[in-house]
């Protein structure tokens, strides 16, 4: 079984979430750990949205970003247990290829590097795109 843990700072966990649930009902279980918003340590509430897990599980935990007190949080975990995976700074097609990914079954962390090379490829100035595109047509 995979589970998803999608944890940052505020609100965009959850967003996540929500927008995860639509894409991909009923797909995979799915926690969100949206941090600071209640007197609640990070830690704590990383424990349990990391609750029930055995070391058969494999986790995708995902942080909003490389170094923040919520990756920080999340290493113990990582350091725990081979079957835990830690991918900093999040976006919405990343989770998703790795989320269709590990319902087919578990993954190996060259799927995982893959996959977030392929999410970097997809990351486009879009402007510089249409420029080019302008600067192509005055050149005929």
């Amino acid at each position: 079984m995979t589970k998803i843990v999608l944890a940052s700072h505020h609100r965009l966990a959850d967003g996540m979430k929500d927008t995860l649930d639509y894409i991909l009902p009923e797909h995979v279980e799915v926690q969100a750990v949206s941090a600071y918003l209640q007197n609640v340590p990070v830690e704590a509430e990383l424990a349990q949205a990391l609750e029930g897990i055995s070391s058969e599980d494999q986790t995708l935990i995902f942080t909003d970003m490389m170094g923040g007190s919520v990756n920080q949080a999340c290493l113990p975990h990582v350091l725990a247990n081979p079957n835990v995976h830690l991918i900093a700074g999040m976006n919405l097609p990343l989770i998703l290829s790795l989320t269709l990914r590990a319902a087919a079954g578990p993954l190996e962390a060259a799927d995982i590097v893959n996959e977030i090379n392929n999410a970097r490829e997809q990351m486009i100035y879009v402007n510089e795109q249409l420029s080019g595109s302008e600067d192509d047509e005055e050149d005929e």
